[in-house]
């Protein structure tokens, strides 16, 4: 009987948001905030290697204006808002999924075209750079750490902390608020 669903058959809309609310419940004990550090540490060297090989990524002065306010939006949307639906919502737990690989590889594959549908729809002014394939490539390395994370812990909030950290990271210093 599956974990998630004690009295029997659920239908899918169900599951996902029982995903969703465990992955937001959860938090993760200190061998999960080890782990999720450890993905964070080589995912965040993978995206920095590639942002600063290709040209993406260049070192800035700290762009600290609206510095309060954009940790928060931030936090809010990208992080929050990307994580609760491409990992809370399409990461199995571990309960459901001994061998999320599939899955992982098809949020991440949606995470990325998600950027795309984004740049046309939302933030026209940013087609340019989302559209760059270095940057789908970050965004692809950045996703997949956070969906692993997500599925190890069983928790979403060390996934939004990464890609918090990652896009102020890249908002503040290596000129993402300019690009």
């Amino acid at each position: 009987m599956d974990k998630l669903s004690p009295v029997g058959r659920v239908s899918p809309p169900q599951r996902l948001y029982a995903r969703l609310i465990s992955s937001l419940t959860t938090w993760p004990d200190a061998a999960g905030w080890g782990f999720s550090a450890a993905v964070g540490v080589a995912a965040l060297a993978a995206v920095w290697g590639l942002g600063f090989s290709s040209g993406l990524y260049a070192l800035h002065a700290a762009n600290l204006n609206g510095m309060p306010i954009r940790l928060l939006t931030v936090l809010v949307a990208p992080a929050f808002g990307e994580e609760a639906v491409f990992r809370g919502l399409l990461i199995p737990s571990r309960s459901e999924a001994d061998r999320p690989a599939l899955q992982i590889i098809v949020a991440t594959t949606v995470f990325i075209a998600w950027h795309l549908v984004e740049a046309k729809l939302i933030l026209p002014q940013a087609a340019t750079l989302f559209e760059r394939p270095d940057f789908l490539a970050c965004a692809g390395l950045v996703g997949f750490g956070c969906a692993v994370i997500r599925w190890r812990t069983g928790s979403l909030w060390p996934a939004v902390a990464l890609h918090w950290l990652m896009v102020t990271i890249w908002q503040t210093w290596l000129g993402g608020i300019t690009l």
